[in-house]
This record gives C-alpha cells, structure tokens and sequence, in this order.
C-alpha cells in the first residue's frame, strides 16, 4: 500500500539561508539604495546638521581671540549646541553617558555573611552605550511624531496649491515647486477673478516668497493664500487689492518682520495683456521672441512691512512667442559645492534654448539643468518657477 508523503512546507516555514537572512536584513536598512546613494545622503544630512550647529556656534564666537583660544572656543560652544537642543532632562542623560564612556571601568568590595569577600564589577563602557542608546529611542519617538505631523502639514499645504495648469485662451502654463524642508513658504496659483461682466472677466497669477522656512513661513503663506483668495472676490482694481491684503498682512507680521514678497498680476486673455504689481519680489522675465529682456519691476514694498505703503500697476502685451518666467529667490541662488550660484544668465540661458517648446517641456529642461549644477549640494531654500507662453491666437 503506498505511503502518503509529508505535506510539503509553505515557503515562509522553510529555512533561509544565513546569507539570504542577511541580504533581506540589509535590504529593509537601506530601502533598496545603493552604497554610493547612501553616502551621497549621509553627506548631505551631515551639511545641513553642520549648518544648524554651527550657526549657534558663529554668532557666539568673540573677535580677537589666538588660533588656540579660537578653537577651544569653537568646540565648547559646538558642544552647548548640541546640548541645548535637548530637554533638560535629556541632557543630564547625554552628560552621565559621555562620563561613564570617558572613566574605566571600576568595582568595589562587601563582606559576605560567610566573611567572605565579593567583588562587583561595574562596565561603566556598557552603562554608558545602553545610555546612549536609550537616549537615542526618545530622540527618534519625537522625530517619527514631528515626521508625521510635518507630513500631515505638507499635505494640507499641497491642497492650497493648483493641481493641473488651468486651460487659458491665448498662453499655456506650467509651475512646479520644491520645499527645502517638509513644508514651505513659496506660493504659487493661478485662478479666475470673474468680473461684472465677460468682458471683465480676469485670471489671477500669484507667485509669492514669505520671509523665512518652514513651519513658521508654511503658516503665512497659508495666510496669504486665504487672504488672497477672500480679497479677490471683491470688484476692485489690482492696486487696491494688493493694498488691501498689506493692510491685513501688517496685522500679523511682527512689526514687519513677517513679510512676504510677492508677484501678482490679473491676465485679460481678450487684450493679451497682463496687468502687473511686483511687491518687493524678484524680477519676472519676460523674454520676446525676437530674444529682447524686459523686467516687469513696477509696484512697491513687500506685503506686511507697512500699513499704508502705496503699489502702482503696470501693463505688459504678450505677443505669439513670447516667455515669461516668474520665480523665487530660491532657483537663482541654489548653490553648489563650489559655492556658485545658478543665477539668472543659466536661466535665460535655458530659456532661449527651449524657446520653441512647450512650458511643461521647458520646465523639466529647466529643473534637470538645476539638478546638474546643484549636485549633491543641500537645498537651502524653497524653489518655485512659473511660465507662461504666448501663443498664436
């Protein structure tokens, strides 16, 4: 009579080769990234840590002190930085772990109940590790909160801005943006402002800076965004509405201290024109298609410095062929390691060599080109690029 083989086991019961165990094990670390890419963003984590520390360190450190006395210098107040972004609490741990790391290990003495003598010895090496490491755990539970509420941020901030290019008669639109940190404080839309009447009708392009990053700018912009929107809707000239959202931004901007530079202009697609204000922002360009530059730098002060500051207007016509490329600080002064900026010549260059592509195409040649020259270079500031071209009628 024949015999019933054993079931055979589910492939997860079997045995995994020590090998196999480890490749697995070492894939989960690292995602998938190669040795080069993980080096590649060890270093770039390292500059930023670097550049967070040492500024503490640079507004701390006297003038006129000896080589000597300026290195004990340094590393004392690299040391207090460090330390100071800790909780008290943590830092007594980091503290007790750093002594016992630096003392040799050491033990004592009792008398048994036999009159026998027992020695105990302390690792202080080990104490000292197991310190670290537990002050290692607290650190990544607040980092792993602080990821997710940042993620939760980010994608609230992803809802204010456009999705696709709006469909507008006479020019095509592309933008895009990169936040240096989770969130960021660079705006960007393009709406209707529907007028009285049809012939009224306007289609708004902002493009805006707030004055510093992350959270806190991530917050004003979002202000901005709501102001912006809410104002519009009221039947006033371009003048009075950007007056109007100053006025409103200088009641929450810390004397001035929270501005937000921005470019806004209302497009009337039957005239082709665009009716402009620049607030303190950097120079949109608008290229023609013969290659002539204009600068559309007609408007005021930065929005939130004063409460009665006065903004004129101007008004461009766009011919078939022409560009214009609004941007942030952020795209001409990305750096790289030579500490060079990208700069507004790399730009047009850009520019003029896809002059006869589409804005999405350009906006692609345009980012990789960035990407080329930064390098491994970390992003100090948010990016954001709009362009808009002219098309024949």
């Amino acid at each position: 009579m024949a015999t019933a083989s054993p079931p055979a086991q589910p492939a997860s019961a079997q045995r995994i080769p020590l090998k196999g165990r480890l490749r697995r094990f070492w894939q989960r670390v690292t995602e998938g990234m190669e040795l080069t890419q993980l080096w590649s963003q060890f270093e770039t984590e390292a500059r930023t840590s670097y550049r967070l520390y040492s500024r503490d360190v640079a507004a701390k450190t006297p003038e006129g002190l000896t080589r000597r006395g300026h290195r004990l210098h340094v590393v004392k107040e690299f040391f207090w930085a460090v330390l100071e972004k800790l909780s008290p609490a943590r830092r007594v741990l980091l503290l007790a772990a750093l002594i016992m790391l630096v003392f040799p290990s050491t033990g004592f003495n009792y008398q048994g109940s036999g009159n026998e003598t027992h020695v105990v010895e302390l690792d202080l090496h080990f104490w000292g590790g197991l310190l670290l490491l537990l002050l290692l755990m607290l650190e990544i539970g607040d980092r792993v909160v602080m990821k997710r509420d940042l993620q939760i941020a980010r994608e609230i901030q992803t809802w204010l801005l456009p999705g696709a290019p709006p469909q507008i008669p006479g020019i095509s639109v592309a933008y895009t943006t990169r936040p240096a940190n989770t969130v960021a404080g660079d705006y960007y839309d393009v709406f209707p402002r529907p007028g009285k009447t049809n012939e009224e009708n306007r289609v708004v392009f902002a493009v805006a800076d707030v004055a510093g990053k992350s959270i806190p700018a991530a917050m004003l912009m979002a202000t901005f965004q709501a102001s912006l929107k809410t104002l519009s809707t009221a039947q006033v000239a371009l003048p009075e509405l950007v007056a109007n959202m100053n006025r409103y931004a200088c009641s929450n901007s810390q004397g001035g201290l929270r501005f937000t530079t921005a470019f806004l202009a209302e497009y009337d697609a039957a005239r082709r024109t665009f009716n402009y204000i620049n607030a303190g922002h950097n120079t949109p360009i608008l290229r023609r298609s013969n290659g002539a530059i204009e600068r559309l730098d007609v408007g005021g002060l930065p929005i939130g410095i004063q409460p009665e500051a006065k903004y004129e207007s101007a008004s461009v016509a766009l011919a078939p062929g022409d560009w214009l490329i609004i941007f942030t600080d952020g795209l001409v002064e990305a750096e790289n390691a030579r500490q060079e900026e990208f700069g507004e010549a790399r730009l047009l260059s850009a520019i003029s060599a896809g002059a006869a592509t589409t804005p999405g195409e350009m906006l692609k040649r345009l980012m990789a080109e960035l990407d080329l020259f930064v390098g491994n270079t970390p992003q100090h500031d948010d990016v954001t690029c709009l362009l808009v071209k002219a098309e024949n009628a």
